[in-house]
């Protein structure tokens, strides 16, 4: 059962990941099991501990703690952030960057968490992320979550430096950039942001959202 094909994850995703002291035990035949199977849950949202093991490992094995220990860990030391700016940057020709979309969502986590905060429109607790996608759609960056109880400006610099250093680092030009966004990005120092950075800022305001 292949969620991406093997060669796929040696170049993109075993290659980006930390290798730490791995010992005999963790050859590469099982750690791309172990991506497979991280891959496969988040694709079907099903528990760690219902982890089809058995249809992707063979001689070797690993229980489901074990596959959630080496995401974790790769979570943590920012792994996967260097798996997503190599992919990025190796298809970065089929981006559509006549555009930019800016736009923030709130997830609602009803097992708690990190950055979690109670919101008052979703009436539940959520985390808030930033997203910036290309002029179709296709995920470019996200920034650090923050806490549910926060508007898309809160941290505003931090989080949108953190937008654009991972386009930078993927070989991305923003300079120039269209940048779109809704009128809860109306703010000042979003605007001077854009401008220090070359990027052409086209930000609803909130006036004209109440036309």
């Amino acid at each position: 059962m292949e969620i991406l094909d093997k060669d796929s994850i040696d170049k993109y995703i075993l290659a980006n990941l930390s290798v730490g002291l791995r010992g005999k035990e963790c050859s590469t035949e099982l750690m791309r099991a172990v991506v497979g199977l991280i891959l496969y849950r988040l694709k079907t949202g099903c528990q760690w501990r219902l982890l089809p093991l058995q249809q992707f490992f063979t001689a070797e094995s690993l229980t489901w703690q074990g596959v959630y220990y080496h995401y974790n860990e790769w979570v943590k030391d920012g792994s996967w952030t260097k798996v997503w700016i190599a992919i990025l940057s190796a298809h970065k020709d089929k981006l559509d960057l006549s555009s930019g979309q800016l736009d923030g969502s709130h997830t609602i986590c009803k097992q708690g968490g990190e950055a979690v905060g109670y919101q008052g429109r979703k009436a539940a607790k959520t985390t808030n992320s930033l997203f910036l996608a290309d002029n179709q759609g296709q995920m470019l960056a996200c920034a650090s979550p923050q806490e549910g109880q926060h508007h898309d400006l809160f941290n505003i610099e931090t989080l949108f430096e953190e937008l654009c250093e991972m386009l930078s680092k993927a070989g991305i030009e923003i300079k120039g950039l269209f940048l779109n966004a809704d009128a809860g990005f109306d703010s000042q120092e979003l605007r001077k942001l854009c401008k220090e950075k070359e990027i052409e800022a086209n930000i609803a305001t909130i006036q004209e959202m109440g036309q």
